[in-house]
């Protein structure tokens, strides 16, 4: 076999069907889903042999075969739409022509690719198995090194005292480093709501075959399958891929992609929040609030001269958005299961990686492009943290709220500074000095959070 092969079409009749009736979207299965098809295939024929249920030199070659198709080798052959059968059937039965073509035919599709096997507990075995490892080998790195760098920021903002905000409104002043710090934090709970899921996502229906039962298939079928699926990847990712407690369960509906997806929302919603924020701090450069300086890309504005634009926070930001719209879609397509089989798979499949590589390759961005290189406007924090009124909470346990508020409401109205009204109302300066300082305000009750 060679890559050549692929020039001409490999498949056969059912996938010649399948792009019949599924000319729907032009968008095929995700390849992830078809590398682990392969890898499926090519541990099923090796095990079928062992079990003495094939021939060893034919299971040879159906496992080359599916070995190439996890390569990626032969993409181009795999056409059928994601809006397909429910099922996944017509794909299943794509790649089993493939395969059999590239064993000159000497593999039956159904009696030898696909011998122990059935559409409805091995697609959907290759869905999780492709989310499993989009998710742990590619996001959770992503959102690890996030993590770092939030992390790594907040220590360089740690002494930027700023104006705090709730409400969109002045509120007493933080730190940009504790804000940051929040920030890190997020993510790193985000990073755990979805390694929380892993374990149910690995848990996989094959062996069950039509109907969860198991009929036609080896008792030891899906176990040796597996075992040797695990021994072809990472030993921490193996470590997810499980047999479930009970097959009718996981091969009736889809759980674990349901949870994993809200998992994965959890993330988009964090990520967004510090975008937006971001945003914000970084708006201006001169009318805005100006406390951030992000790197500046490229153009803002084809008529305007000089703008420049949070473009990757914004970028982010639509990349949360599709996420949480994969969701919702996850979600009622989850809640489709009909007695001993969900039909809303290959949305699902397509939604779910989709959603975890936009993640991934979002935070990579936003990591890279965006919080590395922004710099904090230190002059400006300091300003808006000078200029907020709400300062004045640091007074209440020495003149009470009722005395405090009065100072603020005047030095609102003529636009005078807090320390001057409230000297001019007789607050004694040593008492202003102590709790009118900024850094103290933004310790709150433990200066572990702001240094010096």
């Amino acid at each position: 076999m060679s890559s050549s092969a692929s020039e001409n079409r490999l498949w056969g009749p059912e996938t010649d069907k399948a792009v019949e009736n599924f000319a729907i979207s032009g968008e095929a299965i995700p390849a992830r889903v078809i590398h682990w098809l392969g890898r499926v295939k090519s541990a099923a024929a090796l095990v079928n042999a062992e079990l003495g249920l094939l021939d060893d030199g034919l299971a040879a070659r159906i496992a080359a075969a599916g070995d190439e198709i996890a390569a990626g080798r032969y993409d181009d052959q795999f056409p059928v739409d994601v809006f397909q059968t429910g099922s996944g059937t017509s794909s299943n039965m794509n790649v089993n022509e493939v395969i059999s073509a590239l064993c000159d035919g000497e593999a039956h599709p159904n009696d030898h690719v696909n011998l122990g096997q059935s559409s409805n507990d091995v697609f959907p075995t290759a869905v999780h198995l492709a989310a499993l490892e989009v998710t742990h080998d590619v996001l959770l790195p992503a959102l690890d090194a996030l993590v770092v760098g939030l992390a790594t920021r907040s220590d360089d903002f740690a002494d930027v005292v700023k104006a705090g905000r709730t409400h969109l409104m002045d509120a007493v002043p933080v730190t940009l480093g504790q804000e940051f710090g929040g920030y890190a934090e997020q993510v790193r709970s985000a990073r755990a709501h979805i390694a929380m899921t892993l374990p149910f996502v690995g848990q996989v229906p094959l062996g069950g075959t039509a109907v969860g039962s198991g009929l036609n298939t080896h008792p030891d079928f899906a176990a040796r399958v597996l075992l040797r699926l695990g021994e072809t990847t990472n030993a921490e990712l193996a470590g997810y891929i499980a047999e479930p407690r009970d097959r009718f369960a996981v091969q009736g509906a889809r759980d674990g992609l349901v949870a994993l997806s809200g998992a994965l929302k959890v993330a988009a919603g964090a990520l967004m929040k510090i975008c937006n924020d971001v945003r914000w701090m970084a708006s201006g450069p001169r009318a805005g609030l100006g406390e951030l300086e992000l790197p500046a890309l490229q153009k803002g504005s084809s008529i305007m001269p000089g703008k420049v634009n949070p473009v990757i926070p914004e970028a982010v930001l639509q990349v949360c958005v599709q996420v949480i719209g994969n969701d919702a879609a996850i979600s009622f397509a989850g809640s489709q299961g009909n007695f001993e089989l969900n039909v809303m798979i290959p949305v699902m499949a397509r939604n779910i990686i989709q959603s975890a590589e936009l993640l991934a390759t979002a935070v990579d961005a936003l990591l890279s492009k965006c919080v590395v290189g922004m710099e904090a406007n230190v002059e400006r924090c300091n300003e808006l943290a000078e200029l907020t009124l709400a300062s004045a909470t640091a007074l209440n346990p020495a003149i009470g709220y009722d005395a405090a508020s009065d100072i603020v409401n005047e030095a609102h109205a003529t636009g005078r500074p807090l320390r001057s009204v409230a000297r001019e109302r007789g607050v004694d300066p040593d008492v202003l000095d102590e709790a009118l300082d900024l850094r103290r305000i933004a310790a709150g009750n433990s200066g572990r959070n702001v240094p010096g």
